[in-house]
């Protein structure tokens, strides 16, 4: 069994919750599901504005992901497993593999929003790699990194 509170998660934040109360920005764990051979898939919710107030452009948050899937794969390798927009446009899924210490993650997510603020291009956005390559902005991407960053 997962002990999430050891992982340094606060444990009144796991799993679903009232969208009326989540705080934003906020990483929070969704889940934590353990495999028969022991493997631990972990589903973390990056919540970059506050639901139902606040919604980020399709091309800031498009642009986000791209920032976060080559973050993600750069930084852990081998935990890594994928990134996904939420479709309420407030915030992105990440999805771990056997890594679920707060620490580590909110670490390398620091990290990578230190990343984007000295980035020159958007990653992943020639159009072999995007299936709407033109729908990103590097401007709005940095603005969004230093705002997120400014409220830690």
């Amino acid at each position: 069994m997962v002990n999430v509170e050891e992982l340094g998660w606060d444990v009144r934040t796991v799993g679903e919750l009232d969208h009326m109360i989540l705080k934003a920005p906020h990483v929070k764990l969704r889940s934590a599901m353990e495999g028969a051979k022991g493997d631990v898939v972990y589903s973390i919710d990056l919540r970059l504005t506050l639901p139902n107030m606040e919604y980020l452009p399709i091309t800031v948050l498009h642009s986000f992901e791209h920032f976060l899937l080559a973050g993600f794969r750069k930084y852990m390798p081998e935990n890594f497993v994928c990134v996904a927009p939420m479709g309420c446009q407030t915030g992105l899924y990440l999805v771990l593999l056997n890594e679920g210490s707060a620490e580590v993650i909110c670490g390398v997510y620091e990290n990578i929003l230190n990343d984007i603020l000295s980035a020159t291009e958007v990653p992943y956005t020639h159009a072999s790699e995007c299936g709407h390559f033109e729908n990103h902005s590097l401007d709005q991407a940095k603005d969004l990194a230093r705002r997120l960053l400014d409220s830690k």
